[in-house]
């Protein structure tokens, strides 16, 4: 029953914060503004390290679904499924590295009680990059569903 259990907990914290990220995304692209005041930088900020360590959880959570509590290593190594969501996964993360350190460059000046300098062609570039994970987090379900389908395995 305890390996039911961990394998329940751990599945539940991975689709839960695949949720986060993906509830977090949308957050970012609703609240990106040129020249925000104080309280929505800092909002921004905030969102962005509750994404971080969301997708942070999700990686380690799918890590262990892989090696311990999932259909076993070889269901989704052997999978060319599975590797275009991992493909997909990594994807958004290394395009969501540029709005985390601009968000990151965004605390200095907060920090020292000034507002950081968001032009409109920011916002567009900011908002262009957002929406290009949210397409790619929407795709990982779907690569998801496929895969407990079995689709990809033993195809030629």
């Amino acid at each position: 029953m305890d390996g039911v259990l961990g394998s329940a907990g751990i599945a539940y914290t991975h689709y839960l914060s695949f949720m986060i990220c993906f509830a977090a995304l949308v957050l970012e692209r609703k609240l990106l503004k040129a020249e925000p005041n104080r309280q929505e930088a800092i909002f921004m900020v905030v969102t962005d390290v509750v994404y971080g360590l969301a997708a942070l959880i999700l990686l380690i959570t799918g890590i262990l679904r892989v090696l311990y509590f999932g259909q076993g290593v070889e269901f989704y190594t052997q999978n060319p499924i599975f590797w275009w969501k991992v493909g997909v996964f990594l994807s958004v993360g290394g395009l969501s590295l540029y709005p985390t350190v601009t968000y990151i460059l965004w605390a200095i000046p907060l920090s020292k009680g000034d507002l950081p300098e968001v032009s409109k062609k920011l916002v567009a570039r900011l908002s262009w990059i957002i929406n290009i994970e949210l397409v790619g987090f929407a795709a990982i379900p779907f690569l998801a569903a496929l895969m407990a389908r079995g689709i990809g395995l033993n195809s030629v």
